[in-house]
């Protein structure tokens, strides 16, 4: 059973809040420890895809901790070695950029950036509608950086949204594992 300590984030992506969650609650199920992370916007914004105090309740009860949802909460993960992933799914274009321009103005860019510090793994969950347009070349960047890793990918709804992509959510736990060995789960894009 594995004991490794798993920063799980989400940001506003929030249409794919459902699938996100189901694969942190098959995180726990598998025995990781659980740390849970909000982007301001996760954390506070109601939508037609449900309320943000379901959504933090049962990121709550799944981790069994409260949500890492400030940047000052999120500052330590680096400098007490707190965690071994950390995994942004859903991962947004807004967040792929800053991550890719280094630009810390969030709870999950914090807590990215100062896990990063310690050279641990970083996984990324993609679910952006311009993923193919001007997030291209952001997630290009991130795909040659060193210790950032990729939930594997594909287009989504290719005839309605032709730039959209969304990760493989049922691929996490894998592509989760593949990281905290420093492996990139493979195919990427299909």
């Amino acid at each position: 059973m594995p004991n490794e300590k798993i920063g799980f984030a989400l940001t506003g992506s929030f249409c794919t809040f459902e699938k996100a969650l189901a694969q942190l609650e098959e995180l726990a199920r598998l025995g990781y420890d659980l740390y849970p992370i909000m982007s301001d916007t996760a954390y506070q914004t109601d939508t037609r895809f449900g309320k943000a105090e379901d959504f933090r309740r049962r990121m709550e009860q799944t981790a069994g901790r409260g949500i890492i949802h400030t940047i000052a909460q999120a500052e330590p993960i680096g400098p007490k070695e707190l965690l071994d992933l950390v995994i942004v799914a859903p991962c947004t274009g807004n967040t792929l950029a800053k991550l890719a321009w280094g630009i810390t103005d969030t709870p999950v860019t914090m807590a990215v950036k100062a896990h990063l510090r310690n050279q641990r793994p970083v996984l990324l969950g993609v679910s952006t509608n311009d993923a193919l347009g001007a997030a291209a070349k952001n997630i290009g960047m991130l795909l040659n950086a060193r210790g950032l890793y990729f939930i594997p990918m594909g287009q989504d709804a290719p005839d309605k949204k032709p730039a959209s992509v969304v990760a493989h959510f049922e691929q996490l736990p894998q592509a989760a594992a593949a990281a905290l060995q420093g492996r990139q789960l493979q195919p990427i894009l299909s």
